[in-house]
């Protein structure tokens, strides 16, 4: 699997703690550099690939031509002959009959994750956002219309005064229109953002916890009625039309991530690029970076984390022995609160365990070895 970074945006999100690049300039350094890093750590990724992810920040601020230029990249340094999925993070705004034509065109692209967050005006102010609920309509339509049948929204819940009936308006607009998956998260307050200074000044009141959960109720609700299946905590989707890519970021699987701020995982070492263009685009496909070679201990405590997440949940045959023992021990309470179903291969959350999954995964994992 393969991950590019894009990050380039308008004006930042007042949520957004992501590294990204607020510009209006040129891009096309920064895509000669992601070329250049894509050849010469080709060999870091030997296998074909199944997968492919353009995120960001805004991938869609990138021209047909740059995009295309990326693609014969990909196309020439890696074995495509098993690619299964092929996702662009877009914005509503960027997605014009042109653009979303020039995708088909390329024979690549066969999946879109929008960023719509809300169908209020209102909120997307809130957000700062640059589109409006019209063209977040009318981008899905455009989209499907262009020859995109596996298309994803994005949606936030528990905004600052975002009332239930308000939540269940977006899911009700979510369903008249055609879309296989919805990733749906709850606001939170990084450290960093917009929102964290708007709400230290006063300026906001963050949703209450129990505002919050009546908004996950729903959306359980709205999914099982819409015929969307829950996968992850924050993502439902269509039988069949689960995201490959993100699946497999938590089961661990190794991939290559390039450009600034993107991470890579080879199995047993993670490595990260420099937070920064101006350092990426000088350093021509070599970016400074740093690396932590994991320890079975640190392995086994993502592990939980990732999997905890999931409806599958932990699979006892990629746990290894000693470790198994203690999370055997250390989740019989969980059992026994009806928080984790044990079967003779799993251990699954139920329903209610994954509203307490990562409060969970911190009481189950190992300590750091002496």
């Amino acid at each position: 699997m393969l991950y590019l970074h894009i990050p380039f945006c308008h004006r930042k999100c007042t949520y957004c703690a992501f590294y990204s690049a607020v510009t209006s300039g040129s891009k096309q350094p920064y895509v000669d550099a992601l070329c250049r890093e894509l050849e010469l750590r080709r060999a870091e990724q030997p296998h074909p690939l199944r997968t492919v992810y353009f995120g960001g920040g805004t991938p869609s601020l990138l021209s047909l031509d740059q995009l295309r230029q990326l693609v014969d990249t990909i196309a020439r340094c890696f074995d495509l002959s098993q690619l299964q999925e092929v996702t662009l993070e877009a914005n509503p705004e960027d997605l014009t009959p042109v653009f979303l034509q020039g995708l088909i065109g390329m024979h690549f692209f066969n999946r879109l994750s929008i960023g719509v967050q809300s169908f209020f005006d209102d909120d997307l102010h809130l957000l700062n956002r640059r589109h409006s609920a019209q063209q977040s309509l009318q981008a899905v339509q455009a989209a499907a219309e262009a020859g995109f049948g596996n298309i994803s929204l994005d949606l936030i819940y528990g905004l600052p005064g975002q009332t239930l009936a308000r939540w269940q308006a977006n899911l009700a607009q979510l369903s008249a229109l055609p879309v296989s998956h919805l990733s749906a998260y709850a606001l939170t307050v990084e450290e960093g953002t917009i929102l964290h200074r708007q709400v230290a000044q006063g300026r906001l009141l963050p949703a209450d916890e129990e505002t919050v959960l009546a908004h996950y109720q729903a959306l359980l609700q709205w999914a099982s009625q819409a015929g969307f299946e829950q996968y992850e905590i924050s993502n439902f989707c269509r039988p069949g039309c689960r995201s490959r890519h993100n699946s497999r970021y938590w089961d661990r699987t190794p991939y290559l991530g390039v450009g600034a701020a993107a991470h890579s995982f080879s199995g047993c070492c993670r490595r990260w690029n420099v937070a920064d263009v101006g350092q990426y685009v000088a350093a021509v496909g070599n970016p400074p970076h740093e690396e932590e070679l994991l320890t079975p201990t640190d392995a086994y405590n993502e592990l939980v984390m990732t999997s905890l997440r999931t409806v599958e949940g932990i699979a006892r045959e990629r746990v290894e022995p000693p470790f198994l023992d203690h999370l055997s021990r250390a989740i019989a309470r969980f059992v026994a609160a009806g928080l984790i179903q044990e079967t003779p291969t799993h251990f699954r959350p139920t329903p209610a365990g994954l509203l307490q999954a990562d409060g969970m995964a911190a009481d189950l994992m190992a300590p750091p070895s002496r």
